[in-house]
């Protein structure tokens, strides 16, 4: 795997909008701050755009994100927002020079495709706070952002949960939104999760669409497949009039409880203040005991 090496002062930032639209004021706001961090950066052309539901066409989105992935002078992508859109363009991207001049991206939600392809591609990214986080002065969420991109090493203490099952693993760490990975699944862009510590989290879904995504990769034979799961914020989720009967930690707790690997809930990642920034691709090891954490160090 390829890990990019870590930034430093006067290093170039480019923040780009690789699915949805984005209040422009946001982007700038984030400009100024990674600035006073001492950072160059480069706003694309298109990122600030409007088209429908996406910052711009899907040719503009990916000649936006292919010129950063080529350009040697760039240290780090910055995605500005989630939404919906990367999966319109994954299939169209050349890693050829970025594997001359690896860099970081950034990002989570629908930016779990973006991962999924760097993974096998053989390159390492950052599962982490956008642009809206850092322009949104999410303190946590920023600190351990640079603590990723600065160093080469995090670890996260973690309270217990009563659905946690102990265990310690070290592997490679992946995944992201789990309804965008149930979106790959099948394609030649779902991630290797074989032997893998899995990190899920997602947001507005309803919650027997949740239960079919488990079961999806259940009857796939993927929770047979991995040594360790990591299950971040389920926000917002959804319930019918007539409701399902159980909550998003308990329908996931109830399609992995017979496996025995270590399985940590409640984790500070996804669409929540202080999403925790993890590196996917990087060995991490995965603590659950009565004094549970998750380190990584690449």
């Amino acid at each position: 795997m390829i890990i990019p090496p870590k930034l430093k002062q006067n290093d170039l930032i480019a923040i780009l909008s690789p699915s949805g639209r984005i209040n422009s004021n946001i982007i700038d706001n984030a400009k100024t701050k990674l600035e006073q961090k001492g950072y160059r950066v480069k706003i694309l052309k298109h990122a600030k755009g409007n088209y429908y539901q996406y910052a711009a066409t899907d040719s503009q989105r990916l000649e936006d994100l292919q010129n950063a992935l080529d350009n040697p002078e760039i240290s780090c992508i910055l995605c500005a927002r989630g939404g919906y859109g990367a999966i319109r363009i994954v299939d169209k991207l050349n890693f050829t020079k970025i594997k001359k001049h690896p860099k970081w991206v950034v990002g989570f939600s629908d930016i779990t495709v973006l991962h999924s392809a760097f993974q096998n591609a053989g390159i390492a990214s950052i599962h982490g706070p956008m642009a809206k986080s850092i322009s949104n002065d999410d303190f946590i969420a920023a600190k351990y952002l640079f603590q990723a991109l600065e160093n080469n090493n995090l670890e996260y203490n973690f309270k217990n949960h009563f659905l946690n099952k102990t265990g310690k693993v070290k592997s490679l760490l992946t995944g992201g939104n789990l309804s965008v990975l149930a979106g790959l699944l099948g394609t030649p862009y779902m991630p290797d999760l074989k032997n893998k510590i899995l990190l899920i989290e997602d947001l507005n879904e309803y919650l027997y669409k949740l239960d079919r995504i488990m079961w999806s990769f259940k009857l796939a034979g993927i929770f047979k497949q991995i040594r360790g799961l990591v299950v971040g914020g389920f926000t917002d989720m959804l319930d019918n009039d007539n409701p399902f009967g159980k909550n998003a930690y308990e329908i996931i707790a109830e399609h992995v409880n017979e496996y025995n690997y270590p399985i940590a809930f409640n984790f500070s990642v996804g669409h929540i203040l202080g999403n925790h920034s993890v590196v996917m691709g990087a060995e991490a090891e995965l603590c659950v005991d009565e004094s549970s954490h998750l380190s990584q160090k690449w």
